[in-house]
């Protein structure tokens, strides 16, 4: 009876081992959804945001400087955290204070209060969105297949929801603090309860990174190409809404509606990018996602009409969809833990997501808004170049092992 009885644990420590898997899976993905809606009602309320406090231009371009800078210096700090405390820990933290700082972004009576609710709201989201790469990559190594790009279409997801109600309140007459402080209050307990699913990175793994301090090349070279292609999803994000009410004369209900066509092109890419990349390889589907970008970019900006331009959003979405979780996805295999590798490589990137809504502020002040978009078509081109330094064998996304120095009670944790 004893073999029977062990054989009977094992399956049973096998079976909840596979329960919270999943769990962690489905955790991620709401954590991807999560970060995209907050993220995105931000961003689709900002002519709101310019209407109630009379903003101009180059002030919002300063706003997103703020928020930009906030969230680079928790970013420039994750590779040193996440080698030492781990994705879980971090995202414990940073996921209720992006919520509730989103509600202090709502409440902010004047620009000097929305300038310091925006840093804390940057800080928050860097947290967040580095560490919630990293527990995707974590997943996927311990799922042993890949899952990066479906997880990213949680984001999308988000976003599409985020533009959806935007467009809901607008049409209902709900003013920019009561859309986007409803969402941070809805955001903040589901965030927590989130907490309990994520899994913790191998100690043993943890320890091997602190001790590293140089990246592979390769992780530089995927910063790189990520800084180029969230440049592309910063400029989209942030000044879609503006240009098509402002060049093209578009309603705001219609303008509200190109950043969520954007993102649903992002979804349907992200939600087959797992299984191209199986077929075609990263560096394949890199040099095809930037000349899509850059072509469709360059419709949106010669499109006689606003509704014109709505519908090449959607390609240039499916254009740029992959870039960001292929190249997290490629980083989080580059060494021994996922952690440092992402937040090294992902660093690099946001500046782009960071920096590219700022540079189009002040060359839109310069110039016009639409010569200053163009940089989009530019930043296609150079995802293109870039991916062909890439080498055209790469290492498996994932090992089909199981999680390394962790018993089922300590996943359950």
């Amino acid at each position: 009876m004893r073999p029977k009885t062990l054989t009977t644990t094992t399956s049973w420590g096998c079976c909840r081992m596979t329960r919270n898997l999943r769990s962690a899976r489905y955790g991620a993905v709401l954590t991807f959804v999560l970060g995209g809606l907050m993220v995105g009602t931000m961003t689709v309320r900002i002519p709101a945001l310019t209407d109630k406090l009379g903003l101009s231009e180059s002030t919002v371009g300063a706003i997103l400087l703020v928020w930009g800078l906030g969230a680079l210096v928790t970013m420039q700090a994750m590779r040193g955290i996440m080698a030492r405390a781990g994705s879980r820990a971090v995202l414990r933290v940073g996921g209720p204070l992006t919520a509730l700082s989103l509600v202090a972004v709502a409440f902010a009576p004047d620009l000097p209060w929305l300038m310091v609710a925006v840093a804390v709201f940057g800080l928050g989201f860097g947290m967040v969105d580095i560490a919630m790469n990293a527990q995707g990559s974590t997943v996927e190594q311990a799922y042993g297949r890949p899952l990066m790009n479906g997880m990213h279409a949680g984001w999308c997801v988000g976003a599409i929801a985020a533009g959806a109600v935007g467009s809901l309140s607008i049409a209902l007459g709900l003013s920019f603090t009561a859309n986007v402080a409803l969402i941070g209050l809805a955001a903040l307990p589901v965030m927590i309860l989130l907490g309990r699913t994520y899994l913790p990175e191998s100690p043993a793994a943890r320890a091997t990174a602190t001790t590293r301090r140089r990246m592979p090349p390769i992780v530089y070279l995927l910063g790189a190409i990520m800084f180029f292609a969230f440049m592309v999803e910063g400029t989209v994000a942030d000044w879609n809404g503006l240009y098509m009410r402002n060049e093209l004369g578009a309603p705001e209900a219609l303008a509200a509606l190109g950043y969520p066509v954007f993102e649903a092109g992002m979804l349907i890419a992200r939600l087959t990018g797992d299984r191209l990349r199986t077929r075609f390889g990263v560096r394949g589907m890199l040099t095809v996602s930037g000349l899509a970008t850059a072509g469709f970019f360059a419709v949106v900006l010669l499109a006689p009409a606003a509704l014109v331009a709505v519908f090449a959003m959607f390609f240039v979405g499916l254009g740029v969809a992959t870039i960001s979780p292929l190249t997290l996805s490629l980083a989080g295999t580059a060494t021994d833990t996922p952690g440092p590798a992402i937040a090294q490589a992902g660093a690099m990137g946001y500046t782009g997501l960071l920096l590219g809504p700022v540079v189009i502020g002040f060359l839109s002040d310069a110039t016009s808004l639409r010569t200053a978009l163009g940089i989009g078509v530019v930043l296609g081109v150079l995802i293109t170049l870039a991916s062909r330094f890439l080498p055209r064998t790469e290492p498996a996304a994932v090992s089909r092992m199981p999680l390394p120095d962790r018993q089922p009670a300590e996943v359950a944790a």
